[in-house]
Order: structure tokens, then sequence, then C-alpha cells
């Protein structure tokens, strides 16, 4: 199992961002106890209805805060007040800023040591999006969304959870400049190819003769930071948005998350579209779980024997370090790699005339 280090990437173990921590809909009355980037954290709803993620243990004896389900604070369901959680051993308070705020058994001020780390943490999309900096910054760029998921016309994606997967995230990031595994993995050969760079935004845009559907298939799709991929995708009379999100649990283990948001036949989706794009996001999970088949039986590519017409897999992987450096030496690097990223003997999406941009925010 390789890990950051194995990828030269740079000085941080994980990588700053935005990343997917839960689906919206598992997080009702009961806190959960979850993993990523190597800690245990603790989410979850608070009265106001906003989601919230602390580092899981009570400073003040290494309790975890959501992983007791035997306290009788938890059985009397008094644990969640306001937006603050109570620790199921003594009932120290904590609030959504992480600092204990009030001690049942104490009048006297609440110790500032005992306070643990909270996460920028949003509703976005049916997802709970966590932001994560190694160095504790702020976020400095903001989660994607979809304007298509708030009109009654487009069918929300349920997620499917995929669980977690024995290999590094750079391995799926690559995808993202490899034109040449879409025949063989996908049966989907492009006939255009390219990649733009914006900063925090690696762009693919590209469009060939699809197997799967026998018709053809132009895409846009991009990542915003390391950790949320969205496609626009059409074909067949179709418009889907893919996602596909991938979030570290630790050093070289990656858990992931799929789903499809589709446009419907009217105004407003019909109980028919509904099932269309049930059908339509089992397909597109059926031709993803080809990569995910090999990158289940793969050793790390730590370094790739890049060929001109592959696409720009030293570009795609100096993109991806940016999310490792230290913040000073981001600049740097986005400033080198910023713009258009071609490949050898294929056509732009503007010469195939397929550009489908239009209505996108990147």
């Amino acid at each position: 199992m390789a890990k950051s280090a194995d990828y030269k990437l740079g000085p941080n173990t994980y990588p700053r961002g935005w990343f997917v921590v839960a689906e919206s809909s598992e997080l009702t009355t009961e806190p959960l106890a979850i993993s990523f980037f190597g800690e245990d954290l603790a989410l979850f709803r608070g009265a106001s209805g906003k989601p919230v993620l602390l580092d899981a243990y009570c400073g003040h004896m290494g309790t975890h805060l959501t992983d007791s389900k035997s306290s009788m604070i938890v059985k009397n369901n008094q644990q969640i007040e306001g937006d603050s959680i109570r620790c199921p051993y003594h009932g120290w308070r904590y609030n959504a800023q992480g600092h204990v705020d009030d001690i049942p058994y104490s009048n006297g001020p609440c110790p500032k040591s005992a306070s643990i780390k909270s996460y920028p943490v949003i509703d976005n999309m049916g997802c709970v999006m966590a932001w994560y900096d190694p160095d504790d910054r702020e976020p400095d760029y903001d989660a994607p969304k979809l304007p298509e998921w708030d009109d009654p016309q487009w069918v929300r994606w349920e997620l499917d959870h995929l669980g977690e997967l024995n290999i590094h995230p750079q391995e799926i990031i690559d995808n993202i400049v490899d034109v040449q595994h879409l025949g063989p993995t996908h049966g989907a050969p492009s006939e255009y190819f390219e990649n733009e760079i914006r900063d925090h935004v690696c762009i693919q845009r590209q469009g060939g003769p699809m197997q799967l559907y026998e018709t053809y298939l132009n895409t846009s799709t991009w990542y915003t930071g390391p950790g949320i991929l969205l496609s626009k995708q059409e074909f067949a009379g179709m418009v889907i948005f893919e996602l596909i999100a991938n979030t570290p649990v630790k050093d070289g283990v990656v858990k992931c998350w799929h789903g499809c948001l589709v446009k419907g036949s009217t105004e407003i989706a019909t109980e028919a579209d509904i099932v269309m794009a049930r059908e339509a996001q089992a397909g597109a999970l059926e031709a993803f779980s080809a990569d995910f088949n090999i990158w289940q039986n793969k050793r790390p590519a730590l370094k790739i024997m890049q060929l001109k017409t592959d696409g720009p897999f030293r570009t795609g992987r100096k993109w991806y370090s940016q999310f490792y450096a230290s913040p000073d030496d981001v600049p740097a690097i986005q400033q080198e790699i910023n713009g258009m990223h071609l490949t050898q003997g294929l056509q732009t999406s503007e010469q195939a005339g397929q550009n489908i941009d239009d209505g996108l925010t990147f």
C-alpha cells in the first residue's frame, strides 16, 4: 500500500480541500462516529439543522463523543443541545466551535485547554462536505454547487456508498488526464480530449462513441480541489451530472461515493423520470465500477512510463501536489501549470465542435 510520501506529493500526509464525509440523509437525530484523514471524528446535526464536525475525543478524559450508545444521556435523547453536544461520560458540553461551554457539576469557568478541533462543514447537494486543511486554515475556495440541484426538473441522486479502497487517491485523480484508458476500460474511446487547469480546478473535456449505450458521449468533467469530481454528460438525448467523491480515511486508504443528477422530461420531474434517473445512475456506476475493479487489483504507479499520446500525467500530478504543499508554495505551482494542456494526436473540443461547457461554472 503506497502512501503520500511515496508519491513525493509534498510535506503533508493528507490534502487540503472540501471532502464528502457522509450523505446528508445519514445525519438524523443520532450522531455519527466517523474516521477520515487518520483521525476519529464526531459528526452530528444540531437543532438548527446545521451539521457539526469535531475531533472525536473529549478533552476531559478522552471519551468518544459520538460512539457511546449505552450512556443514559444518549438513551434519554439529551446529548444534543442546540448546536452543541454533551460528552456521554460526564456531560461536558462542546459547542460547534469545539469549546467547552458548560460543565453540569461546576460553576467555575470552563477550561480552554479542553477545547477540541472543529471543522468547517456544510450540507451541499445531499452530501455533508467538510473542509480539511493540515495547516488549519479557513477554506480558500468554495465547495462546488450545481444550480440544477435546486431545479425541480432534475432528479436528485441518492448516493452509492462504495466503501473503502486500499489505494492512494493519487491513483484515482490520475483519471482526469488519462485519455487512453477510456477505450479499453470503458468502451468509450476519445475522438477529442483536452485538459485545462484553473488554480484549484482541473477540467477534462472529451468525447467519442460509447459502447455501453451505443451512442456518442460528450463530457465536461472537473475536480474542484482533490476530493470532488463533477461531470456533465450528454448522450442519447439525455443530460446528466455525475458525482464521484473520494476522501482519505488514512494514508493509502480512501472512501468513495457516486451519484447522478438527471434532467427530467417536464418542468417537474415525474415518477417515470425518477425511474429513468435511477437506471441512468446504475449505468454510470457500472461504467465507473470498471475503474474501481482495476484500482483494487493494481500495484501503485509511483512513476508512470508516460507517452506523449497518454495524456498529461505529470501535469496532473503537479496540479494534485498543490493540495499537499505548504500554502506559501501553492501560487508558484498554480502559475506553472495553469492553462490548456493538449494530448498529441487528439482534437480539442473546439476543433471537434463539441464543447458542452454552457451553463457551467468551474
